[in-house]
């Protein structure tokens, strides 16, 4: 029986030793149409797809292997071809976007390093509104640095760490940082006391940019932050989880706007022929920005019920249309 177009689960059973990466494609030009990771030797998965006129193949990834193409199949009928597909990224096209990336982080900790030395300095003059604002206008710099906390490792703990999971709370040892600082900076704990903390951060600030020249940006990490910042600034920046007596939590939001679109800026040559909805996401992108400038300056507790709800709406609006960025970013094996 010859297949049909329209909605249907293809079932994939893997005969091979090793465990696969199975995915439909076009073999014409390796346009995705889905996919199955870690299919297992011996085990049979089901792959709901939707199929419309053309060729259709599956493009099989053994586990360090090369990946081979299975024959083709052409259907008959179906006015459209079925979305979403995408043309595959691979390591190759990954690579110039990861050196301006590496570039823009690079720039970025070379800012922040003297950031914080300044910040020190202000904490060990005494002058505790001086080191409120130069701790804000550090701070914010670290923020837009998202898509890079995995490469930052151990370091990024250090330095932008919260309370949570240690036993003893703020008194901690273990609670470090900008965090650490913000909450003895505006609950009026003495100055004299933060200094150790202030150059502690200055410290692993400095020793972090020294270190990154030689720092590998993982080629996932680029399409996954993308959605993660906001991801994570819904979850804990406009919960005020992450307020340690400030009250910039929307500054820090508006921050990880900005790391997103640097993020974006770097994607977009990939993503202009493969993200139909990248025009609607830069449009979401300025409407959050915006909605979270009118917000500048204050608290999230000191913003009324719409507007809060306004901002809430927004970012989660954002995070869901930055989701398919990880899928079409995602390098793939194809040779």
């Amino acid at each position: 029986m010859a297949p049909a177009p329209g909605p249907q689960t293809l079932r994939v059973r893997n005969t091979a030793a090793v465990t696969m990466e199975v995915e439909l494609v076009d073999p014409a030009t390796g346009t995705v149409f889905g996919e199955l990771e870690g299919v297992g030797s011996g085990t049979t998965r089901s792959l709901p797809v939707s199929l419309a006129g053309g060729a259709y193949a599956l493009r099989c990834a053994p586990e360090d292997g090369t990946p081979f193409l299975g024959p083709a199949v052409r259907i008959s009928g179906g006015a459209q071809r079925p979305g979403p597909a995408v043309v595959p990224v691979t390591y190759a096209d990954l690579l110039e976007p990861l050196r301006k990336y590496h570039a823009y982080v690079a720039d970025g900790l070379t800012a922040l390093a003297g950031q914080t030395a300044q910040l020190t300095r202000t904490v060990h003059s005494g002058d505790r509104a001086a080191a409120e604002r130069a701790w804000l206008t550090a701070h914010l710099t670290y923020e837009r640095l998202g898509a890079a906390y995995d490469a930052f490792g151990d370091a990024d703990g250090a330095i932008n760490g919260t309370t949570a999971g240690l036993a003893g709370g703020v008194p901690d040892p273990g609670f470090t940082g900008f965090h650490r600082l913000e909450n003895g900076l505006w609950h009026n704990e003495i100055l004299s006391a933060l200094e150790p903390v202030a150059t502690r951060l200055d410290a692993d600030v400095q020793d972090l940019r020294a270190g990154f020249g030689d720092t590998q940006i993982d080629q996932n990490d680029l399409g996954l932050r993308a959605h993660e910042i906001m991801e994570n600034t819904l979850q804990f920046e406009l919960t005020g989880r992450t307020d340690y007596g400030s009250g910039s939590t929307l500054a820090t939001a508006q921050a990880n706007v900005t790391g997103t679109r640097a993020v974006l800026d770097v994607l977009r040559p990939l993503l202009t022929t493969r993200f139909s909805g990248l025009e609607d996401l830069d449009a979401w992108l300025d409407r959050t920005e915006r909605d979270l400038r009118a917000g500048q300056g204050k608290a999230l507790t000191a913003l009324d019920r719409a507007r809060r709800e306004k901002i809430n709406a927004d970012v989660a609006e954002l995070t869901e249309r930055l989701a398919p960025i990880a899928a079409i970013a995602e390098p793939r094996r194809i040779s």
